[in-house]
This record gives C-alpha cells, structure tokens and sequence, in this order.
C-alpha cells in the first residue's frame, strides 16, 4: 500500500480525484432522482424561496460520495501519522448527521430532538481532537473543547440556514474547500484533512449542475448537515495547527450573514428555529436583485476570502495576518452593505404627502 510521506498530494491526482467525484455524485444523483421526486418533494410555502415543488435530497450523493473517496484515498495513501480513531468518528458523525437530515427532509423532525442529535455528533468530534488543541493556551483543554463544540453546533446549523437559494452552498462550499486543499498542499492541513476537501470539492461540482437557477434539485438537510460538520472539522484543524486567521477568513461571509440575520431575528422575538426568507442574499433576491447576481458577488468575496487566507499562511506574520483579516472584513462588510443597498434600490418609495 502507497504510504504519503509528504502533505503534498501530485496535481495531476487531485485533478483526477476531482473529475472521479464529480462524475460519480453526478452519476449517483442521475440514480436518485426518481425517488427523491417522490418521497422528498420540497413544495412551495410563504418561506420557500422556489416557486415550483422541486426534489430535494441532493445530498444524499454529496455525502455518500465524499465519505467514500475520502475513506479510500485516506486508506490508499495512508493516514499515519494521523490517528485513525478521529477520522473514524468523523465519518460516523458525518453520516449519522446526514441519517438525522434525511429523516426531517422527509418527515421533520422537532427542534428539540433534531438539536440534540447534532449536539451528539459534534461533542464525539471535538472529544477525540488529536492532543490540546491550544487555541487559547490559558483555558483548559475540556472548557475550550466545550467552547469549541458550541461553536461546531452553530455552524453545522448555520451552514443549513444558509442554503437558502439556489447555488448559495455551491457558491461557498466550493471556495471554501478549494482553499483548504490549497491549504492542505502548503502543509497548513494533514493530508487527511487535504483528501476530505478534495473530495468534498468534487462532490459538489457534481452537484453544482442540478441545482443551478433555476434550480432541478436542493441539497437538503442530509446534505447542509454533515457539510457543516465536515467544514467545521476542517476549519478547527487548520486553526489548532497554528492558522487562526486562515479558519477565520475562509467562512466569514457565511458566518456573518447568519450570525447577524440570527441577532436580528432574537430582537425582534422571532423563533429562529423556524424557516425564514431574511437572510441579507434571500432579502436582496426578494426586493429585486436576480438569483445570479447574488449569487456572483458572493463567490466572488469568498474567493477573495480564500485569496487573503492562503496569504495569512505564506506570510506566517502576525502584522500580514491581521492586514489580511481586517481587509476580509472589509470584504464582507462591503458585499453585505451591496446586498443591503439593493433593497433600498429596489424598494418602491413612499408618494409625498
């Protein structure tokens, strides 16, 4: 069996990685699609941001496939000197959160419950982090695991709130994860992190083809879910390996939007567990703007969110990594002041008195 002495992976392997997935999560979708068209029909309600009943369950194949490249190029490769018990529960947490989604895509599942199954899979997670993770060297290692753990929960949850519009999670996750496998070439990740984003980026390419506008097929529950878990994971691996600002920047938009659109809808006394049509892209989409449009601007500043991560970590400074996360914010701060703008521009004003 080849053994990986390095945390390079050969382009041309990747590429071909690439290629496989897609196809494969292409091929397995095309397989699906009857049955999701009949047992996972998203129909249309005041909340829905489509106006057609459209199947959902696409990630189904987006999952499966990752987990099985991932699991076969980590065991053809070689996976030491990672431990093999961690990247074990990531799998059984992935796919236990994908089992989770698909049954409340079917018949939804209480908030309650659906909370504490995703806190079950992301406490096993963050419990078997190799070693002190040492974010923050002065907290204890079980408050800051708990910490982190709270964390992973709100962003499994928010990379589902997002999902909102067609192509959003593409526009995202396919940055994000081009990113971490750049990161992952550069030594940043351990090649098993940099295996599990090359998959993941493959799945979704795969994907990308049915859900762009208008939309054919949605992600769903069994796909945002463990996309979450799966990112998250990532992203605390690269920060406990010495790249904070790097974890920082790659998600920032999404975190943003969500927390921001979360905060608001607490002071305003909404059930924030309950679907919603407010985030900053789907108000812009409502007001006016096109679905492509939105859709643009936010690949285009996440890809400018992986541009200055990848900087934080050829730089390795403290000064260029704090110039590359303020000019990330500005970034942020700039796509959500547009996105914001367009519902002023596309709100009808008031006829003088």
């Amino acid at each position: 069996m080849p053994h990986w002495h390095t945390s390079t992976l050969p382009v041309l392997v990747a590429l071909a990685g690439l290629v496989a997935t897609a196809l494969l999560t292409a091929g397995l979708i095309r397989v699906l699609f009857p049955l999701l068209r009949r047992y996972a029909l998203a129909r249309p309600n005041a909340r829905s941001s489509h106006t057609i009943p459209t199947p959902q369950g696409g990630g189904i194949a987006v999952v499966a496939t990752t987990l099985l490249v991932a699991a076969g190029a980590a065991t053809w490769v070689g996976i030491a000197p990672w431990p093999h018990e961690q990247l074990l529960v990531v799998v059984a947490s992935t796919a236990m959160l994908a089992v989770v989604g698909l049954i409340d895509d079917i018949r939804p599942i209480p908030p309650g419950p659906r909370l504490l199954l995703q806190a079950v899979a992301v406490a096993a997670v963050t419990a078997t982090l190799p070693g002190p993770v040492d974010l923050l060297p002065a907290i204890p290692d079980p408050i800051e695991r708990t910490a982190l753990g709270l964390g992973l929960l709100w962003f499994v949850n928010l990379v589902n709130f997002m999902d909102g519009i067609d192509w959003m999670t593409v526009a995202t996750v396919v940055p994000i994860t081009g990113g971490l496998l750049v990161l992952a070439q550069l030594g940043a990740l351990p090649p098993p992190g940099g295996v599990v984003a090359l998959a993941l980026l493959g799945a979704t390419l795969g994907f990308a083809p049915f859900n762009k506008p208008v939309a054919r097929l949605f992600l769903g529950d069994v796909g945002s879910l463990p996309i979450g878990l799966l990112i998250g994971w990532l992203l605390i691996t690269l920060a406990a390996r010495g790249h904070v600002a790097a974890a920082l920047l790659l998600p920032l938009y999404y975190v943003t939007d969500a927390t921001l659109t979360l905060l608001r809808r607490l002071a305003h006394g909404e059930r924030v567990w309950e679907a919603h049509k407010t985030h900053f892209y789907q108000r812009a989409v409502t007001r006016g703007m096109s679905v492509r449009q939105v859709i643009g601007r936010v690949f285009a500043t996440n890809t400018a969110l992986v541009v200055a991560a990848v900087i934080t970590v050829l730089a390795d400074q403290t000064a260029v990594s704090l110039a590359a996360t303020l000019a990330g914010a500005a970034a942020v701060t700039a796509l959500l002041v547009d996105l914001a703008g367009s519902l002023r521009a596309a709100t009808p004003s008031r006829p003088p008195c």
